[in-house]
């Protein structure tokens, strides 16, 4: 059995988050989301846009945190209670 090594949360991929672009494809595509996240927002609350979106308030702040990794379901749910395509490229 090989040993998992595991992988950093995007944040851990530049130096500042979400400013600093990433020379990870992943963590590029994970910053540009949070981006699309944060403008798309605007003045709503968090709280609102979980409840509105049906995901937990913990797991989006620590998407815009870059601390995790947002899934496919996170990804369609808040992509749905906004009304806008947030992944990067299919804007």
């Amino acid at each position: 059995m090989t040993d998992r090594v595991p992988r950093k949360s995007p944040a851990a991929l530049v130096e500042r988050w979400p400013e600093t672009p990433s020379s990870d494809p992943a963590g590029e595509t994970a910053r540009r989301f949070v981006l699309n996240l944060r403008a798309a927002i605007e003045d709503r609350s968090v709280r609102g846009l979980a409840r509105d979106a049906g995901v937990d308030e913990r797991t989006i702040r620590h998407v815009l945190a870059g601390s995790v990794w947002p899934d496919l379901r996170t990804i369609s749910q808040l992509e749905r209670a906004l009304g806008v395509n947030l992944y990067p490229g299919a804007n």
